[in-house]
């Protein structure tokens, strides 16, 4: 389920604090452009007639002020944009609850239960490793044997002996590269934390969204 009222919460949250801002920049410009129009006044004022200030300079300090506030006024509607957008991501995520997806991940937490994933091999692969390694410091070897590209593996605790809790995973093939590990797990729960989107994966606890490669679908109960 998403947690709809963290995620209500934080959008309306974003949104005051987005308007809090919006009006705290404004404030800030008209106090800038203010004391820039007095200063520019007392310049002109305590110039040198016989030496006068060229008029090019106060245009160049004219349009010094107008780009400054061009910029306030661009990172005001930047800030604004990124609150959309992340008000929309969780909309599209919070969708996705309960569908199957695949996530790479170097973590993984065992309940018993078995795991499917692949290993996105980089090349041609005599020999590929599965290392799952526990709190304890003790590594859990796997073989998968020969292979290339999405090399697939199924994690079976009981049949390996691995007690329920976290594990760190990496795949070792032969070429000594470090391929990117996907698990296959349901998408339970969508939450923002703080200006962050977080997913709750199965078998695999707190992901960012970047960290999901692909989504499943739903299946039956």
């Amino acid at each position: 389920m998403v947690t709809t009222n963290s995620t209500t919460n934080s959008q309306f949250g974003g949104t005051a604090g987005t308007n809090a801002d919006k009006v705290s920049t404004q404030a800030a410009t008209s106090a800038n452009k203010d004391m820039f129009t007095k200063l520019l006044v007392a310049q002109i004022q305590n110039q040198d007639p016989l030496s006068p200030q060229d008029p090019t300079a106060y245009v160049n300090q004219l349009s010094q002020l107008s780009q400054t506030e061009a910029l306030q006024n661009l990172s005001s509607t930047s800030t604004a944009s990124a609150t959309v957008l992340q008000s929309l991501q969780t909309l599209a995520m919070g969708g996705q609850v309960g569908s199957d997806v695949t996530v790479a991940t170097n973590t993984l937490k065992l309940d018993g239960s078995k795991v499917s994933g692949t290993v996105q091999l980089n090349g041609l692969s005599a020999g590929t490793q599965l290392v799952l390694t526990g709190a304890d410091g003790k590594p859990h070897t796997i073989d998968l044997g020969p292979g290339t590209g999405a090399q697939p593996f199924t994690i079976d605790p009981d049949a390996l002996g691995l007690a329920p809790g976290s594990y760190t995973i990496q795949a070792k093939p032969s070429d000594g590269s470090t391929p990117t590990v996907e698990v296959a797990a349901r998408l339970n729960s969508v939450h923002v934390n703080g200006t962050k989107v977080v997913l709750q994966v199965a078998n695999v606890g707190e992901v960012d969204p970047s960290s999901v490669t692909g989504f499943n679908g739903k299946t039956s109960s």
